[in-house]
């Protein structure tokens, strides 16, 4: 069971947030939903240590699609950062603010960028491109990404000085919102031959997951004395961390989504 832990740490984590949630609000959804995604996450971390080939993509798919699907489209809760500033400057804590709380502010200290790699259903889809290997240097307007920030902070702001800042507006924006990620992913990445290009040059998101991912207590970790310096994990790394070195000062140290590939790719085990 010792190998297992990982998971099941993950699955009692989310139950005591469901429980506790639940208990102090009387809600029953924070029960059933966060109870579901710990149940996905441990499930997929169980596979992922048993060795099957596809229990990411299994983790992605059921907890992606479970918050893009339900809780977007069918509940017309905003999940993308818009509906977190809307939620937040009203000062209500509901779905979306609690859901950045959890995967995106404060949980990226546990669990570093796992959220990128096993439940954002932007990367759900652009992950299915056949760019999954960087070939080409990285560019240099990762600086996009803090413009995002600050439009969609701008956006919502106006939004609600004009009096137009509702639900109904928020689930319109949350739809328009992905339309307009999935189709700049998808040509950024046939572009550049990078699957991840939106993930390092435009999403908003990662201006909160880099800073907390610098502590992420779980992280890919280098037994350097053992390391070959073959380089296999390099190239294998959709995110282009530099792997094989254990420092937290590593090259693009907080872009490692622990998807595990590096591992995978690893010859003489070097990898944790």
């Amino acid at each position: 069971m010792k190998k297992y832990k990982t998971p099941i740490l993950l699955l009692v984590l989310f139950e005591v947030i469901a429980v506790s949630l639940w208990l102090s609000t009387g809600n029953l959804f924070f029960l059933l939903n966060f109870s579901y995604i710990g149940i996905c996450l441990s499930v997929g971390g169980i596979l992922m240590t048993a060795g099957w080939k596809y229990a990411r993509e299994f983790v992605q798919f059921t907890v992606g699609s479970y918050m893009l699907v339900f809780l977007g489209l069918i509940c017309r809760e905003n999940m993308q950062i818009e509906g977190f500033w809307y939620y937040l400057l009203s000062g209500v804590v509901g779905a979306g603010v609690l859901h950045y709380a959890i995967a995106k502010i404060f949980g990226p200290l546990l669990f570093g960028r796992g959220w990128c790699g096993f439940a954002c259903w932007t990367a759900m889809i652009l992950d299915l491109l056949p760019y999954r290997k960087p070939t080409n240097p990285r560019k240099s307007f990762g600086w996009i990404r803090y413009v995002m920030f600050g439009l969609s902070l701008a956006l919502v702001v106006l939004l609600m000085c004009l009096g137009k800042a509702n639900k109904t507006t928020m689930f319109y924006l949350f739809v328009a919102g992905n339309v307009v990620y999935y189709v700049v992913g998808i040509i950024l990445a046939v572009v550049l031959k990078d699957n991840r290009a939106f993930c390092k040059y435009i999403c908003p998101i990662t201006v909160f997951l880099k800073p907390m991912s610098y502590y992420s207590l779980l992280r890919i970790k280098c037994d350097e004395k053992r390391c070959i310096q073959c380089g296999k994990c390099l190239e294998v790394c959709p995110m282009e961390v530099e792997v094989n070195n254990n420092s937290r000062k590593r090259k693009n140290a907080t872009e490692c989504i622990l998807c595990q590939n590096c591992k995978k790719a690893c010859p003489v085990g070097a990898l944790k």
